[in-house]
């Protein structure tokens, strides 16, 4: 019960000032969200590319199948055979059936789009393609209810949605001190976020990218409460032994 009593004692000593969102969201403007982030294809993305058309033998040559796996591609797929995904190479390009090598790096979905449409289109009459990422995922670690890594279905993720997909912050958790890890160009950058200032929904860390990871470190709140918590067990430990040493000797 004292563990107890202690360990609230520092939790309640955190003010709204510790853990409110957005303490400044009055005097903030309306922020225009519209087109700030559009996700670009990276190295070791998974691509799902489908290709249609209203001739369906003209348009599955185009679509890797399981059997293309195997032997490599060919004109001659067999449409019933499950559609794979595009793994995005070390030199950002893709094998894709007829076409060869594609350089897709750093293209964003719609622009692979246009470019597969138009490059199709010269054999293929109206045809249509469908593009999407398999493999968007984002880790969120530290003071959330449910730390793991997630993927999504969706392109667009914001730093808020991926704490809500792992249950919001702890009471305990740093607002103001939130670290984003990104990949960018072989370099691995981090960057600070605050919570609690709503510059955040303006900045260009508010969208995160695929394979991003959000480590939410403990604020000073917790990391006191479990020093005097560990500390509180030793002493207890420690006079437990010398009352059974005591025991002992009055035993004897």
């Amino acid at each position: 019960m004292a563990l107890i009593a202690i360990s609230l004692s520092f939790v309640g000593c955190a003010t709204s000032k510790d853990i409110l969102y957005f303490q400044d969201i009055d005097e903030v403007q309306p922020v225009l969200l519209a087109a700030k982030y559009e996700a670009v294809i990276k190295k070791d993305d998974e691509l799902k590319i489908i290709i249609s058309g209203p001739d369906k033998a003209v348009t599955d040559p185009y679509n890797m199948t399981l059997a293309d796996v195997s032997v490599g591609f060919t004109t001659n797929n067999a449409p019933e055979t499950p559609m794979m995904s595009y793994l995005v190479d070390a030199d950002g390009n893709i094998n894709f059936p007829i076409l060869g090598r594609i350089h897709v790096e750093g293209l964003t979905r719609i622009q692979l789009i246009d470019y597969l449409t138009r490059e199709i289109g010269k054999d293929v009459k109206d045809p249509i393609v469908y593009v999407s990422f398999k493999n968007y995922k984002i880790t969120v670690l530290g003071e959330v209810r449910s730390p793991g890594t997630y993927t999504y279905n969706s392109e667009k993720i914001t730093v808020l949605q991926a704490i809500g997909y792992a249950g919001d912050l702890t009471v305990t958790a740093m607002r103001d001190g939130i670290i984003l890890l990104r990949e960018e160009d072989g370099v691995l950058r981090h960057i600070k976020i605050d919570l609690r200032d709503s510059s955040i929904l303006d900045s260009p860390y508010y969208y995160l990218q695929q394979n991003d990871v959000l480590y939410v470190p403990p604020s000073s709140t917790r990391l006191v409460a479990a020093n005097s918590a560990t500390g509180l067990w030793s002493t207890i430990l420690s006079s437990v032994s010398t009352v059974i040493a005591v025991i002992g000797l009055i035993v004897k």
